[in-house]
């Protein structure tokens, strides 16, 4: 085999194999529980490979925290309906997600509903 050839088959792996890590799997979501949450939006992040949403809620103590929750990519969300402009930072925002198994204020986005209308259709 050529070695030019070989360097480049191996930097093709060496290329693959690190975008293929960066994505992570939902095991950390509590894919069997929902939480609702109803707060003001103090942060959305339109970016690949998923996009964010920061809310300021009350959690279940009561207290108000910073919940980062995470969305679908971009090209995800559009065919959901989604816009980069479908959330603002001030936005009243009550949404659903599937909670961080871990406890801490976090999850993963399920249904979302901004100023009183629904933002796309249903993650589920």
């Amino acid at each position: 085999m050529n070695k030019k050839i070989l360097i480049g088959v191996a930097l093709a792996t060496a290329m693959t194999a690190g975008a293929a890590s960066a994505h992570h799997s939902f095991a950390m979501f509590d894919m069997k529980k929902t939480v609702a949450l109803d707060g003001t939006v103090k942060e959305f992040k339109w970016t690949n490979p998923h996009s964010w949403i920061v809310v300021e809620a009350n959690g279940p103590d009561g207290k108000m925290h910073e919940w980062h929750i995470e969305a679908s990519s971009p090209a995800q969300l559009g065919r959901r309906g989604w816009k980069k402009s479908s959330v603002q930072v001030g936005d009243k925002i009550n949404i659903v997600i599937h909670p961080l198994r871990s406890g801490e204020s976090g999850g993963s986005m399920v249904k979302t509903v901004i100023n009183g209308k629904l933002v796309g259709d249903e993650q589920e």
